[in-house]
């Protein structure tokens, strides 16, 4: 059932964001536009609800319920900005807007964008981390909830390693490729 909600609850996400957005531009009514934007968050507490909901009806702890924390903590710390790289998008291709710069590629500009990323990607550790705290001492059961500490270090290794990654870009930075001669 839960898996399920997840499931359903991505989908929700996409259908309002893209809702969002037709009714922003498509139909010229930013505000009402932003009123569904507005409820993306709501997508998150359901699942939230859900899952603090099978846990304190006694059920044990597993898989699916780690992956509703990293759900909710991914639109925690990676929501706005998906949110805005839609909105850049969609206001380009439908509404005349201008073109969404790339990410940069090169040098110290691209070391910047990956430790922003990074940024929130520690967001997201930690609110999924903190979730996943909180409904083990809710349910105060450790032979029903260990699977969840599990997936707290999953989660920091998932940080872990990008924090490797955004250090590569500070330490070894890729360099532009030098322009061809034209003949």
């Amino acid at each position: 059932m839960l898996v399920t909600l997840i499931i359903g609850c991505e989908i929700a996400f996409w259908v309002l964001l893209g809702a969002g957005l037709a009714v922003r531009y498509l139909l010229r009514r930013p505000r009402a536009g932003a009123a569904l934007l507005v409820c993306l968050p709501l997508v998150d507490l359901v699942l939230l609800a859900a899952a603090v909901a099978d846990l304190r009806d006694g059920g044990t702890a597993a898989a699916r319920h780690g992956l509703a924390a990293a759900y909710v903590g991914f639109s925690a710390g990676y929501g706005h900005c998906v949110v805005r790289w839609a909105d850049a998008r969609f206001a380009h291709r439908f509404a005349g807007g201008p073109k969404p710069p790339p990410a940069p590629r090169y040098g110290r500009a691209r070391a910047v964008h990956e430790w922003r990323l990074f940024g929130r990607t520690a967001v997201s550790t930690a609110v999924a981390a903190a979730l996943l705290e909180l409904a083990v001492r809710l349910v105060a059961d450790g032979g029903r909830t260990a699977v969840l500490g599990e997936w707290q270090v999953r989660m920091g290794a998932a940080a872990g390693i990008h924090a490797v990654v955004a250090a590569s870009y500070t330490l070894w930075p890729r360099r532009e490729p030098a322009a061809s001669p034209r003949g």
